[in-house]
């Protein structure tokens, strides 16, 4: 008996999983993932501290391109940095790969200005890892590293 209402309890769970799933629209998800990723840009930019709190969740973890690891309010205080002066952050070959409510955003980025008056020109990759729940999406890690300057 408790074999039989345990698989009952099984298939009920698979059928539920399966028609959220499928009632998933990838593409428009996909779509605003990036324009989300974009915003993020923006927010560094003009160094928008509130936009990026809205953006990551209060467990988020970042690691930068030296290896330096990040909670986030170390993350957003690192972006409001008035020293540092972002004219440019551009994402190029971004990827979306979802699972059951998760999303990992993977791209190359290139970003110029200035951090305490030295001009910077990074060339880099990302990869973000961001969470659904209730229909929002929040990002709980990001990774970044440098590349060399790609030969196009």
């Amino acid at each position: 008996m408790k074999r039989r209402l345990a698989g009952m309890i099984l298939l009920a769970a698979s059928v539920m999983a399966g028609a959220q799933v499928s009632s998933f629209d990838t593409k428009a998800e996909t779509s605003k993932l990036i324009a989300i990723e974009n915003a993020w840009n923006q927010a560094q930019i003009h160094r928008d501290g509130e936009a990026l709190n809205r953006m990551v969740a209060d467990t988020f973890v970042y690691t930068d391109t030296d290896g330096t690891v990040m909670n986030k309010s170390k993350f957003i205080s690192d972006s409001e940095d008035p020293s540092v002066r972002t004219s440019m952050v551009a994402n190029d070959d971004v990827k979306v790969y979802f699972y059951p409510g998760v999303a990992i955003v993977t791209g190359a980025y290139h970003a110029k200005g200035t951090n305490r008056g030295k001009a910077f020109d990074h060339y880099g990759r990302f990869t973000d890892t961001w969470i659904l729940s209730s229909g929002q999406w929040s990002c709980v890690a990001s990774h970044t590293n440098l590349v060399k300057k790609p030969v196009r």
